[in-house]
């Protein structure tokens, strides 16, 4: 093979890759929001990590009763950043406005998930999924009326926006004209 033919093969080897990363988020949002676990657990590597535990097994026992939290759900990907690392890794990005049927309450949320994607035995899957929030509220709610959670028993701030160009941007700004909710390290 010539070193051209190399390039194209890799190049082509790029894109579906790219392909075939891309995927992984809808088929996750599908896979929640019809309540199929048996998919869901397949879109991680063998060897997840589960808390202490390790394996797709642990994997379902934990996100069974996740789901059993809310009845409907709507997960709409709205962006993806893929970073190839090398043939088998990447990492990548997913914005997602999620939304839940809670009892009475449609809770809508902003999510970003940031990802680590491993390729195993010829498939990519989610080596790591770790989610990350804007807000979660209630349709009928501003997020800033519930400080930015109302999906926990126990609200938490949510942990978006965070970055150092964030802090940096905001450092020495007067925001009281705009927002009465900064964002704190």
């Amino acid at each position: 093979m010539s070193d051209s033919e190399r390039s194209v093969a890799a190049s082509l080897q790029r894109v579906e890759d790219m392909l075939a990363i891309g995927q992984l988020p809808i088929r996750y949002a599908m896979a929640v929001d019809e309540r199929d676990v048996d998919a869901w657990v397949e879109l991680f590597v063998p060897e997840v990590r589960v808390g202490a535990a390790v394996g797709r097994d642990a994997l379902r026992k934990n996100i069974t009763p996740m789901l059993r939290k809310f009845y409907r759900s709507i997960h709409q990907i709205v962006g993806h950043r893929i970073e190839i690392t090398d043939e088998e890794h990447a990492t990548g990005s997913v914005y997602c406005r999620a939304e839940h049927e809670v009892g009475d309450r449609w809770v809508v949320m902003a999510i970003r998930y940031d990802d680590t994607y491993q390729k195993v035995d010829g498939q990519w899957c989610f080596a790591r999924r770790k989610e990350n929030h804007w807000y979660a509220a209630d349709l009928t709610e501003r997020p800033q009326q519930v400080d930015f959670d109302s999906w926990q028993p126990t609200p938490a701030r949510p942990n978006l926006p965070r970055s150092a160009t964030w802090q940096a941007f905001w450092d020495g700004v007067d925001i009281s004209s705009i927002s009465r909710h900064a964002v704190t390290k």
